[in-house]
């Protein structure tokens, strides 16, 4: 006989009694319990991966190249991905960053003309356990047509389901004895209570995976879609996801990372910020890879990211996949008769068609006023459903190209900015939120990534600014970080808000001072005691009384 199911799950958040006992039943708990059990071990394995490749670039100063154990797949013409299902072939413009427990915002998104909804648990999500647990039930809702005045889900905009990555926990439950990981958590409850209707419906299950590194985790992912197509009694390959390209050691493995998923590949997602943080991430303490102030040097029109979308393009057309790009994270002024609008419609515009001459088959935009004007872009300059037949015969990339840094320096403003984004994202998330707006902008943990790297490289290797040669210092940081909250304070009134800042700003200074660089902001977050108390009552939005004093 079997042993007991060792399992321990928090009781729910205040005021969401009902949505925790329907996703938490006996079956999905089970189901939960063998999933973890089944492959707790090999997310470590992955997980030990990257830190024994990380560890070997640091001690040998080697350099990504293109794998020599795995050519015969890059060179082999003959292997396909599956073609996707009928729903997910024209995907000219999802939403993104769209943290499914905002409702209100949710609702819209399905009322809207969109391709598709990334349904985001990653990068534009708090991940407490108020917006798990609301955010997934949301999901169920309007799988079962629940929400009023929506279409059915055979006939709005695409879900498309994004999961935590794998450097996530999920704090509330524990399976032998063991925290489980985030991205399990998030996608075994979605599939068991979703993926079954979603395939009846012929839209789904279709999933994006975050922060892959390498095509041993595109692997991984693969033999958990098998498993659970299995355990629900789905066909083979029902589960399509699109893998996005968020580190610079997975762009020189996109053609195994395709390959291992060929049976469930709904192609390729290439960004920005993520992607030129990993730079600093991998190579951060080397002078060669001193990346240059993002707000004035750094664009997709820049060599290394270029070489990246188009390799990116390149690659999945070749193997019969969909190349997608960034998210458009600009607010379109409301007057459309302003020359704000006219203005920032115009940069979208321009960087956007970039990204379709370069043969991508979509993008996402943050603002759903975007939408169309978005959608009108690919009506006039391209034909058909996606561009799948660009098949980019004129590119040729090489690692030089992917590993070329661009020239340029540091700015005051560019300082002050990176430095603003960071406080105020850390701000958000010990507010229970996982995206802000500043400066006619959404920002999220991606641009908190790039935000906090290049703070963090620029005091390792002491450079000067531009603006009046000052170095990029411990006290030069501190003190804009002073000034900074000074500017704050003056614009959020209540001592709670003010003593929150403050701890934001404690937590920022610490994350870019500490001597080793830190993997993922989100992770340290996420470990963090702070953030941990400000949820404990259960109360996403209330912070204890009691927080830590700020050193500041």
């Amino acid at each position: 006989m079997p042993g007991p199911v060792s399992m321990e799950l928090s009781p729910p958040p205040p005021g969401l009694e009902a949505e925790y006992e329907t996703l938490f039943t006996a079956d999905s708990l089970l189901f939960l319990h063998e999933l973890v059990s089944t492959f707790n071990e090999e997310v470590d394995q992955v997980l030990r991966l990257r830190v024994s490749r990380k560890a070997h670039l640091d001690l040998s100063g080697d350099l990504p190249r293109f794998l020599e154990n795995t050519s015969h797949i890059r060179t082999d013409p003959t292997w396909r991905v599956l073609p996707v299902p009928p729903r997910i072939q024209r995907r000219h413009v999802d939403i993104g960053d769209l943290a499914p427990c905002d409702t209100q915002r949710f609702i819209k998104a399905l009322q809207s003309p969109a391709q598709g909804i990334q349904v985001d648990f990653d990068d534009g999500n708090c991940p407490t356990h108020h917006n798990q647990i609301k955010g997934i039930h949301n999901v169920l809702k309007a799988v079962y047509n629940q929400f009023p005045n929506v279409p059915p889900i055979c006939r709005a905009p695409v879900l498309m389901l994004r999961p935590r990555a794998w450097n996530m926990l999920e704090h509330n439950m524990m399976v032998e004895g063991r925290e489980v990981p985030g991205p399990l958590f998030d996608f075994g409850l979605l599939m068991f209570h979703c993926g079954r209707t979603l395939s009846a419906n012929q839209s789904g299950p279709f999933f994006y995976l975050s922060k892959v590194e390498s095509f041993m985790e595109a692997r991984l992912w693969n033999k958990i879609f098998v498993w659970c197509q299995q355990k629900l009694g789905l066909p083979l390959g029902s589960i399509k996801a699109t893998v996005l390209i968020e580190n610079v050691l997975a762009a020189f493995e996109m053609e195994e990372i395709l390959y291992e998923l060929r049976e469930h590949s709904a192609g390729l997602n290439c960004g920005i910020w993520d992607y030129s943080a990993s730079f600093v991430n991998k190579f951060g303490h080397r002078q060669a890879f001193l990346l240059p102030d993002r707000s004035k040097y750094v664009n997709m029109e820049k060599r290394f990211l270029r070489s990246y979308m188009e390799l990116l393009v390149q690659t999945c057309h070749r193997r019969g996949a969909l190349a997608t790009g960034g998210m458009a994270a600009p607010l379109l002024p409301p007057d459309p008769l302003s020359d704000s609008h006219r203005r920032v419609l115009a940069g979208v515009s321009r960087l956007k068609l970039l990204e379709i001459q370069a043969g991508v088959d979509g993008f996402m935009v943050y603002d759903l006023s975007l939408i169309e004007p978005m959608q009108k872009l690919f009506r006039l300059n391209t034909v058909g459903d996606n561009q799948l037949d660009q098949l980019r015969h004129d590119v040729t990339v090489t690692p030089d190209d992917l590993l070329s840094m661009p020239s340029g320096g540091v700015t005051l403003y560019g300082l002050k900015y990176n430095i603003a984004v960071g406080v105020l994202f850390i701000n958000a998330w010990l507010s229970g939120e996982g995206h802000f707006f500043y400066r006619g902008q959404v920002e999220d943990s991606a641009t908190a990534e790039i935000s906090r790297s290049q703070v963090w490289q620029w005091i390792c290797h002491q450079t000067r600014l531009e603006d009046d040669g000052r170095v990029v210092s411990r006290r030069l940081v501190t003190d804009l970080t002073e000034q900074l909250l000074v500017e704050l304070r003056a614009v959020r009134p209540s001592g709670r808000d003010k003593q929150r800042l403050l701890t934001a700003a404690d937590m920022f200074l610490e994350v870019v001072l500490k001597r080793d660089f830190p993997e993922f902001i989100t992770t340290y977050l996420n470990q963090e005691h702070t953030f941990l108390s400000s949820q404990s009552s259960g109360q996403a939005t209330a912070l204890a009384t009691d927080m830590p004093q700020p050193k500041l």
